[in-house]
């Protein structure tokens, strides 16, 4: 296949002799575009000839640009006239909006910053790209889809990164490479967030590949790059053309003296008593994600209204970025319901699928639904192969099957798929102090998920180093959650942490966070590890619980226990029920999963990830109100257990003794190269860390040691006081005299007229190196040089040094 050169000049010439103008030229060149892009259909690894369809697609538009500048109403009618805001003239990877389109900006105040986003000049072969200026924080986030999904590919394989580069802190990375390595937990928390209030955004029945990537270019260390990630993935989705129900927006809120702030700094979340993200369409929330110092549930509402009304600005921004770039809307159309298999499969069914969720143990009942599906397959497989159905589809059809039955039995009978009322609790068993050889330990078992969390202390060396892109700092709280595949009766492979575990562990440890002691009163590191050995849905929650009771059983002073628990949703039109304790069928079969922890007094955590929209602020509220009911009566029976942080540390434990020097000092202490400080550690066993004020933590599992260490510091550091008597020991022998060290790192001259009453001839005669003598302190000059006397002492004169 050809283009006919000679109709498309006709076609589009100016005059009878035009056969260069750039309405030609652009004709002809994107001609050629639409043949090349019609021939990779079926030579997907041209590269070459793609090469070739880049430099037409660029040269193209040079000219468009050309044209609009001599000539606007010539440049519009052209555009017109070859549809070039189809998406058919460009190649595969390219964006749906025209590339002659220039670089469209939006710029709005949002809190006390200048929000900007602006595309059409960088990234232009990604499927949407938009650069979000936050002040002086500035992301690169782009959006690309694939065009069909893989073949056989039942899940959406949604992909988002979140990267923060040390080039935009003016930072060179550390370690041999001096390049950015695998992801960070912040980085890993960053792409959860994008990921959660997107996903559900998307048609169920969509499987393309879509990847999000937002880049930490620059960056304020005043100004996080979260909230600008969220916006810039919502707008670059919204420019690809994907099937996507948005946009959506994101605020952060702060509480401050009882007003909410928006976006508040990272100075400013320093004294705010709230660190809350709230994610949503112009309708709806999505997600929330938050951290507080035990406020109310009315305080944590009103946040989420409040940064849901004020991110509606963002979505009028990102409407009118889509409207001028000229984005087309998704052409993708969901396949379309088979119902004579669905009937088919329900016939085969019957009412089997419901009584199998009236079994109430978890592995018992999926059993009983595998049995089922594999019944209800091989009764079918006839009629699958006689028809020409795709299996992948009736695996699918049974699973809406399970979707609905579930919803529709706990919203009619109100019981739930274990026997439970709506708003009841798994019973409860807690343990503590299980492992004998850890500082703090429990065990907490809520139906049938279930934690075991130790405690470890260690001194202020043993925190996490974070080297970051606005700079590197120490994390003196750790909190590690693992999720061995055995918990769930399954195997699996062994690796790191995955961006689950992760997640999961920074909201545990954002649930315990706020009852934390400062490193001030409780100078330790503390490493928390939440095991879960049986799993059922709440996981996270049961790890608050039981790291609660893990602190207080290691003798951390908490300020008082903490309790969490998983809420969820199902709702059907004006029909809902909210579900306390949600089992993990009810978390995924379900509309929320919503945790809250805290203590008695208020709320220290809450997350919410919401599958549907229609939320409204009554039934969050109702979640609210029935999850304190729930973590109070978890307090309760958490109570059995401990009610308080133990008094002791556990004996094998690091006691920590703090003394404080004069800045002076410390080269004293830490003597030539580490010396002095060397010889304390290793003849006492302990461990000794110096800050730079003068504070000095001494640890040691054994408190006499801790002891010997402190008064061997106190030796070196005090002073020397003339007249005092003081027992040393001889360091060296001169022909004028010996040196005498009478505390560590200080000698002194005892002069061979100072030896003795008698005269002595020669310093060996009467002393050898190694010696233990006492000695008189006769004066200590402008120079610390130290004059010393034996013979004084034989005379009685001076005090004995304590």
């Amino acid at each position: 296949m050809s283009i006919d050169t000679q109709k498309v000049i006709e076609d589009n010439k100016r005059s009878s002799a035009d056969t260069g103008s750039p309405e030609v030229q652009v004709a002809l060149l994107t001609a050629r575009i639409e043949l090349l892009t019609g021939h990779f259909k079926t030579h997907k690894k041209d590269h070459h000839s793609r090469r070739g369809l880049l430099q037409m697609v660029n040269r193209r538009r040079s000219l468009l640009d050309y044209l609009k500048k001599k000539d606007v109403e010539r440049y519009k009618a052209l555009i017109e006239k070859l549809g070039l805001r189809s998406p058919s003239v460009h190649s595969q990877t390219a964006s749906p909006r025209t590339p002659s389109v220039a670089k469209i900006t939006k710029t709005f105040q949002y809190g006390k910053h200048t929000v900007t986003l602006e595309t059409g000049e960088i990234a232009r072969q990604a499927g949407g790209a938009v650069i979000v200026k936050f002040d002086d924080t500035v992301l690169l986030v782009s959006a690309v889809a694939a065009k069909s999904a893989r073949e056989g590919q039942d899940f959406f394989p949604l992909t988002c990164d979140y990267q923060e580069k040390f080039y935009a802190g003016g930072r060179i990375p550390g370690g041999f490479f001096k390049r950015e390595g695998r992801a960070t937990e912040k980085e890993t928390l960053i792409s959860r967030l994008i990921d959660r209030p997107i996903r559900p955004l998307f048609p169920e029945d969509y499987k393309n590949e879509v990847q999000i990537i937002a880049t930490v270019m620059s960056l304020n260390p005043d100004i996080d790059g979260d909230i600008a990630a969220l916006i810039g993935a919502s707008a670059a989705l919204s420019l690809a053309g994907t099937p996507f129900k948005g946009p959506i927006a994101a605020a952060k809120v702060g509480y401050k003296n009882g007003e909410y702030i928006l976006n508040p700094t990272v100075t400013e979340l320093k004294d705010s008593e709230l660190e809350l993200v709230v994610a949503g369409t112009a309708n709806a929330v999505l997600m929330v994600e938050s951290e507080a110092a035990l406020l109310s549930e009315d305080v944590m509402l009103g946040a989420v209204t409040f940064g849901h009304r004020e991110m509606q600005k963002v979505i009028n921004a990102i409407n009118e970025l889509t409207v001028e770039a000229g984005t087309k809307p998704s052409t993708w159309v969901a396949p379309a319901k088979n119902d004579v298999l669905i009937s088919a499969l329900q016939e085969a069914i019957g009412p089997r699928l419901g009584e199998a969720f009236q079994v109430r143990d978890k592995l018992q009942r999926r059993d009983a639904i595998s049995a089922i599906k594999k019944d209800v397959v091989e009764s079918l497989a006839g009629r699958v192969a006689a028809e020409g159905w795709n299996p992948a589809e009736l695996s699918k059809e049974f699973g809406e099957l399970e979707y609905s039955t579930m919803r529709n039995s706990v919203l009619d009978t109100k019981v739930r798929i274990d026997g439970r009322a709506l708003d009841t609790v798994r019973p409860i068993a807690v343990k503590t102090g299980i492992l004998p050889r850890t500082h703090g330990s429990s065990l907490f078992t809520r139906g049938e998920t279930q934690a075991i969390v130790t405690i470890t202390l260690g001194t202020a060396r043993d925190g996490q180093v974070i080297d970051a892109v606005s700079g590197e700092y120490k994390e003196n709280f750790l909190f590690h959650y693992n999720f061995p595949p055995y918990s769930v009766g399954e195997t699996g492979r062994m690796m790191g942490p995955k961006r689950r575990e992760i997640g999961h562990g920074r909201l545990a440890k954002r649930g315990v966070l706020a009852v934390m002691p400062s490193l001030e009163s409780f100078p330790y590191t503390i490493r928390v590890v939440s095991e879960i050995t049986e799993s059922n849905g709440s996981s996270s929650m049961a790890s608050v619980c039981g790291s609660s009771l893990a602190l207080m059983d290691a003798g951390v002073p908490v300020k008082a226990p903490v309790a969490g628990i998983a809420m969820g949703l199902v709702k059907e039109g004006d029909r809902f029920v909210v579900l306390s304790d949600i089992l993990g069928d009810e978390d995924h079969l379900g509309d929320m999963d919503f945790k809250v922890a805290g203590t008695a007094e208020g709320i220290s955590a809450l997350q919410m990830d919401i599958k549907i929209e229609g939320i409204t602020e009554e039934i969050m509220k109702q979640a609210l109100q029935q999850a304190k009911a729930g973590r109070l009566h978890i307090l309760g029976e958490m109570a059995h257990g401990l009610t308080a942080p133990r008094e002791e540390l556990s004996d094998y434990a690091p006691r920590l003794l703090t003394i404080k020097i004069h800045p002076d000092k410390i080269r004293e202490v830490i003597g030539k190269g580490g010396s002095t400080i060397q010889a304390i550690t290793k003849e006492t066993g302990t461990q000794i860390d110096i800050q730079d004020d003068g504070t000095i933590v001494i640890a040691s599992v054994n408190a006499i040691a801790a002891q010997a260490a402190k008064a061997r510091i106190e030796q070196i550091t005090s002073d020397v006081e003339p007249g005092r008597i003081y027992e040393g020991k001889v360091a060296k022998i001169m022909d004028f005299g010996a040196f005498v060290t009478i505390l560590p790192g200080k000698d002194g001259l005892v002069h061979v007229s100072q030896i003795s009453s008698d005269r002595v001839e020669k310093v060996g005669d009467v002393l050898k190196e190694g010696d233990v003598v006492k000695v008189k302190v006769l004066e200590v000059d402008k120079q610390g040089r130290i004059r010393l006397s034996m013979k004084a002492v034989e005379e009685g004169e001076g005090t004995t040094a304590e």
